[in-house]
């Protein structure tokens, strides 16, 4: 199973960013370049715990849809989603915060499994995990650049 661990430092009170983390609007700007979109579920605003949102993109040229739901959720320090309904044969990512002197260290604990057995493994090491990464890095910058600006006051 693949794993991507990531980290980021953003000079914002832990609960803005925590909230941020949560927006399916800030979801959606982040996720411009793959035509994300959330069409069920919760399709606006916070998710919460327990609640569910199927997005629908464009990734690696196919449309496909993806639900998850937020499993766990302890504010402001942590919240787990996983898949429901997809694409991957599983999907886990568990978001933690800690508040720091400046700001918040946000950090990604992210795991996916393919389908396809050992035709999805390699996929997963030819590009599949890059391309994850790429992904969960510019919702990441997107999360920053608005915790840290005044935008964060249009989507909390």
């Amino acid at each position: 199973m693949p794993k991507i661990l990531l980290e980021i430092f953003i000079e914002a009170p832990i609960e803005r960013v925590f909230d941020l983390s949560l927006s399916i609007d800030l979801h959606k700007l982040s996720a411009k370049g793959t035509n994300e979109e959330a069409i069920a579920g919760t399709t606006s605003g916070l998710i919460g715990l327990n609640e569910t949102v199927t997005w629908r993109a464009k990734h690696l040229g196919f449309y496909q849809e993806l639900t998850s739901q937020i499993t766990k959720l302890e504010r402001p320090y942590m919240f787990e989603d996983k898949m429901l309904k997809g694409t991957f044969a599983s999907l886990q990512h568990v978001h933690r915060f800690e508040k720091e002197e400046n700001g918040t260290m946000m950090y990604d604990d992210f795991n996916f499994t393919s389908p396809l057995g050992p035709l999805g493994k390699l996929v997963d090491f030819l590009f599949l995990k890059n391309y994850l990464t790429k992904f969960i890095r510019l919702r990441n910058e997107a999360i920053k650049k608005v915790a840290e600006g005044e935008d964060w006051k249009l989507l909390l």
